[in-house]
C-alpha cells in the first residue's frame, strides 16, 4: 500500500498535549506556534531562489513540502472568522507554491501553480467562535483551496482543542 505524504501544519501550543493532534506517524509536521519571521513581501521566493524562501528558519522550505504533499491538515484557532496569527505566517510564507505569472482558474485571475501535484486539504478550526466567524472561516479555507491549488477542501470545527481528533477526518 502507497503511503500518503501529509504535512500537518498546527498551532497547538507545546503545553497542549500531542494526543490532540491525528495519528500522525510519518507526517511532516509543521509547528506554527514556533518562532519563524513574517514574510517580508520580497518575492525572493519566486526570482531569487524560486520555491524557497529567502529567509532562512524553520519555514524557508514550507511551499515544497505543502507542493510535494498529497494531503495538508491544518488546525487552527478560529480568529475572528480566519486562520490565527502563527497558522497565517505560514500559510503568508508557502506563497512560492505559485509562480509569479496569471493565468485564469475558475473564471478568476490566479497565480499558476509551481507543483504537479494537487494535494488535499482538511482544515480544523478550533475554539470558541459564533455562526458568522464558523461561515467566515470556511470562506477563507475554501479560498486559499483555490488559491494554493488544493485538489479538495475540507472544513470542520472543535469547540476546542481537546475535540480535535473527534471531528478531522484525514
Amino acid at each position: 500500500m502507497d503511503s500518503v505524504k501529509t504535512t500537518l501544519i498546527h498551532d497547538l501550543a507545546p503545553s497542549q498535549p500531542s494526543f490532540l493532534l491525528p495519528e500522525s506517524s510519518g507526517y511532516t509536521v509543521i509547528d506554527a506556534y514556533h518562532k519563524a519571521a513574517f514574510c517580508q513581501g520580497c518575492f525572493g521566493c519566486w526570482l531569487k531562489s524560486p520555491g524557497q524562501c529567502v529567509i532562512k528558519d524553520s519555514l524557508q522550505t514550507v511551499s515544497a513540502e505543502i507542493g510535494c504533499s498529497q494531503q495538508v491538515i491544518i488546525l487552527s484557532r478560529c480568529c475572528y472568522g480566519g486562520f490565527s496569527p502563527t497558522v497565517k505566517r505560514v500559510l503568508d510564507r508557502s506563497i512560492a507554491v505559485s509562480l509569479p505569472f496569471f493565468t485564469y482558474r475558475g473564471g478568476r485571475i490566479h497565480h499558476p501553480l509551481r507543483y504537479r501535484d494537487h494535494p488535499k486539504l482538511s482544515v480544523c478550526f478550533y475554539g470558541p467562535a459564533t455562526e458568522f466567524e464558523h461561515q467566515t472561516a470556511a470562506q477563507v479555507a475554501h479560498a486559499n483551496g483555490v488559491n494554493m491549488g488544493f485538489s479538495a477542501v475540507q472544513v470542520s470545527f472543535a469547540e476546542s482543542p481537546e475535540q480535535i481528533a473527534e471531528v478531522i477526518t484525514p
